[in-house]
């Protein structure tokens, strides 16, 4: 990982058959479909957020190896405070992560998946936890707007409302205004991105790093690693396409560069650490949106993690992988707050 111009770990492209996951990866896989949730692309949006987790099953699998479940044993040294910031729709909900110490620390914006539909920052506690331990940052993890009571753009705005936020209030969260980053996972990976973009556009200061986990970096769901993924879990294409309907007010979305991530002008963004899954649809997003970075003249690192899912960033407690991961994501946001 010295190289920050090389993708490590390139996954394997000689097989149109999706990979098999790590054992430990299809133990969670297993959980999850035991706890027996309905496809979500068959269900309405509220029924849809109701339905079990990856992370629930994390949580169940850890029950039944007769582990401690409390966010605060998993991740020891990181306090977590919930409260409401200011937001252009009304307030956000939005918990703070804090490393044991008085600071001041860096801070990471950050932002949960659920394909701007689903999911909230408690459901995705795991991976702004453990982002908040290795980084050794205060982590601010936002609940923006959710489709379709608010389609698009309402989540992206939220995230750079929230990214102005943790900027201008830094001080008073053992943070330092002059150290901060943006993160996110799946549909917040997307945000992240966009969010150095919108920031950029705006002439606003840049974050100084970004990271996106496996990330919605374009909207055609015709690539390779759809193709192979289509049926993968717990992310399917057929969930992709129905996120898509729930997210867009019409077609013209689709093109928008804070969607369209690939296409989008991304000359002048901070340097980007993309993490990847094999086994997901969203694979060749992150390929795609690692080359537009480098054509734009943008430092990027990109890690693919053989035999996991999407979704796995969260599950230090149960997959190696992420484990693995988490470690590369806070390593690269302590050298860019070094700098």
């Amino acid at each position: 990982m010295n190289d920050s111009t090389q993708t490590t770990a390139a996954p394997r492209s000689d097989s149109a058959a999706p990979a098999k996951p790590d054992s430990d990866m299809q133990a969670v896989l297993d959980e999850l479909a035991a706890l027996g949730g309905k496809p979500i692309e068959t269900l309405a949006p509220a029924e849809a957020r109701k339905q079990p987790t990856p992370a629930d099953a994390a949580k169940s699998l850890l029950q039944k190896q007769n582990k401690p479940t409390a966010p605060d044993s998993l991740v020891p040294g990181i306090t977590a405070a919930d409260r409401t910031i200011p937001g252009p729709g009304g307030p956000l909900a939005v918990r703070i992560y804090t490393p044991a110490g008085s600071g001041p620390f860096p801070v990471v914006a950050y932002y949960h998946g659920g394909g701007f539909v689903i999911a909230d920052k408690e459901v995705y506690d795991g991976g702004a936890r453990a982002l908040a331990k290795q980084a050794n940052a205060v982590v601010v993890s936002v609940d923006y707007r959710r489709a379709p009571e608010h389609k698009f753009p309402a989540a992206h705005e939220d995230a750079l409302a929230t990214y102005q936020w943790a900027r201008s209030n830094a001080a008073s969260i053992k943070g330092d205004p002059n150290k901060i980053a943006v993160a996110g996972e799946s549909a917040g990976g997307n945000l992240a991105v966009a969010t150095a973009l919108m920031a950029r556009d705006k002439g606003l200061p840049l974050p100084v790093h970004v990271v996106s986990v496996y990330p919605i970096a374009q909207t055609d769901t015709t690539t390779d690693s759809y193709e192979r993924n289509a049926n993968a879990k717990p992310l399917s294409r057929a969930m992709m396409g129905w996120f898509t309907r729930q997210l867009i007010r019409s077609a013209e979305d689709l093109n928008d560069p804070r969607l369209d991530l690939v296409h989008a002008d991304l000359h002048g963004l901070p340097p980007v650490t993309i993490i990847n899954a094999e086994i997901d649809p969203l694979l060749d997003d992150g390929a795609m949106l690692e080359a537009a970075l480098r054509s734009a003249g943008v430092p990027v690192t990109r890690r693919v993690y053989e035999g996991a899912t999407h979704e796995f960033f969260g599950m230090s407690a149960v997959v190696q992988d992420a484990r693995d991961a988490v470690a590369v994501a806070g390593s690269a946001l302590r050298k860019a707050f070094e700098k």
